[in-house]
C-alpha cells in the first residue's frame, strides 16, 4: 500500500533526524558528514539543514559524473526532508530534556546513535533512491574498481578532512556513530521488513 509505504518514509526520516539533531547537540563528536554541515554553517552562516541539502546536492552530481548517468533527481526528495527536518528537531531543542552533565551527554549519544539506526532501518523500507552521501559509496566502488568498504572509507574520510578543517564536531562520538550503526542496524532491519510486510499484506 502506499500509504504505509509513504508512512514509513516519513516516519524513519523523522526517526532519522532526531537522532542526528541528539548526536550534534551532545557536543561529543557527530557523523563525518553531518560534522561537516555543522562546520560549514559555523563558518559560513546557513542552517545546518541547509548545508546538508547544499553537500547532498553537489553529490547528487558528482555521483551522476562518476557513474556515467544522469542524476536521480527522486533522491532530491530524501535530501531535502532530511535538512528540513534536521532543522526542525535543532529548533524544538529536544535535547534540552537531558542535563548538561557528562554522564546525560553520553546517553544522549546513545539514544541519538539508536534513533538515527531505526530511523534508516525504516526508512529504507520504503525503497525510494539512495541519498546522494550513501551513493557515493556505490559510485566510488563502480567507477573505480574498490570495494565497498574502502569506498565508504574514502567518503567518511573526505568529509572528516573537511569537517576538521572548519572546526566541525569531531570526537568519540564519531567513533561510535561511525562503527555501531551497521552493526546495530542489522539487528534491527529484519524485525523492521517483517512489520511492513505485515502492514501490506
Amino acid at each position: 500500500m502506499k500509504v504505509i509505504r509513504i508512512l514509513f518514509y516519513v516516519i524513519g526520516l523523522l526517526i532519522l533526524t532526531l537522532g542526528i539533531s541528539l548526536a550534534i547537540r551532545a557536543g561529543l563528536g557527530a557523523s563525518a558528514w553531518d560534522a561537516l554541515a555543522v562546520g560549514e554553517s559555523t563558518t559560513f552562516g546557513l542552517s545546518v539543514g541547509t548545508w546538508i541539502i547544499i553537500n547532498s546536492s553537489i553529490l547528487l552530481f558528482v555521483n551522476a559524473f562518476l557513474q556515467k548517468k544522469r542524476p536521480d533527481w527522486l533522491a532530491a526528495i530524501t535530501f531535502i526532508l532530511i535538512g528540513r527536518f534536521l532543522d526542525l528537531w535543532l529548533y524544538i531543542g529536544v535535547d534540552q530534556l537531558f542535563a548538561g552533565n557528562v554522564i546525560m551527554r553520553y546517553i544522549q549519544l546513545i539514544l541519538s546513535i539508536f534513533c538515527m539506526t531505526l530511523g534508516i532501518a525504516i526508512y529504507l523500507q520504503a525503497k525510494f533512491p539512495l541519498s546522494p552521501i550513501d551513493d557515493l559509496m556505490i559510485s566510488l566502488n563502480r567507477r573505480f574498481g574498490v570495494s565497498l568498504g574502502i569506498a565508504k572509507t574514502i567518503g567518511e574520510v573526505f568529509a572528516l578532512v573537511l569537517a576538521f578543517i572548519l572546526h566541525g564536531p569531531i570526537g568519540i562520538g564519531t567513533v561510535l556513530i561511525t562503527f555501531s550503526i551497521g552493526p546495530i542496524l542489522q539487528r534491527v532491519r529484519i524485525p523492521i521488513e517483517n512489520l511492513y510486510a505485515k502492514l501490506n499484506s
